[in-house]
């Protein structure tokens, strides 16, 4: 674990910008440690693990569990009854999903949209443009808090082309008046924060690489 990259990455980010410490595949005791240092929110992809951290870590009140993984239809519920934050929602249909289980379990999750912004195969999210004629919908929801926009870059792209991506993706959040956008990890952070990334997700670069 490299608590010296978190604390100075924390120095020099600007105050309206996070940090998600992506725990996925590190061990409670891991996120008890970075937690001791002022780390409150982290981003977990599988619900199962997140589950069993979430019941070891329960005495630690101020933790705010973010779920950043692809969102399976069947987990939806479970989704929603652990998870504050839900970066990952990459469709409208999972959307009104979410919206209707939320309004069954009296929950209010804050939701960042996925957008994708680029040709890859390998990255779900919704097509600038449908989100665009559908916004009017979309804020019709019940129960979702939208908070902002969630992109993940393509792998093996320069930093001007990452920045391109990154500020097209908050040109689109501003466009809609959304606050945050999720976006930037571990090798693209500072392109995304020059964009107006609000949530970093930070996995390789504080806790190490998994095993």
């Amino acid at each position: 674990m490299n608590l010296s990259n978190y604390l100075k990455i924390k120095n020099i980010i600007p105050s309206n910008v996070n940090i998600l410490a992506v725990s996925k595949g590190f061990t409670s005791q891991e996120i008890k440690t970075i937690q001791n240092i002022g780390q409150n929110d982290f981003g977990e992809s599988k619900f199962q693990e997140a589950f069993e951290k979430k019941l070891i870590l329960k005495d630690l009140k101020q933790l705010q569990w973010h779920f950043i993984g692809r969102i399976q239809s069947n987990k939806i519920r479970k989704i929603v009854q652990n998870f504050e934050y839900i970066h990952s929602v990459d469709s409208f249909e999972k959307l009104q999903k979410i919206s209707n289980v939320s309004c069954e379990e009296i929950k209010s999750p804050k939701i960042m949209l996925q957008v994708k912004l680029s040709d890859d195969p390998t990255k779900g999210g919704f097509n600038p443009e449908l989100l665009i004629s559908k916004w009017k919908e979309i804020r019709e929801l019940k129960n979702v808090r939208l908070s902002g926009l969630m992109t993940i870059n393509p792998k093996g792209l320069s930093s001007k082309e990452n920045s391109e991506l990154f500020k097209k993706c908050r040109s689109i959040a501003d466009s809609l008046q959304l606050s945050d956008c999720s976006m930037g990890m571990s090798g693209d952070w500072e392109e995304a924060v020059d964009a107006g990334a609000t949530w970093l997700r930070l996995g390789s670069l504080i806790f190490g690489d998994r095993s």
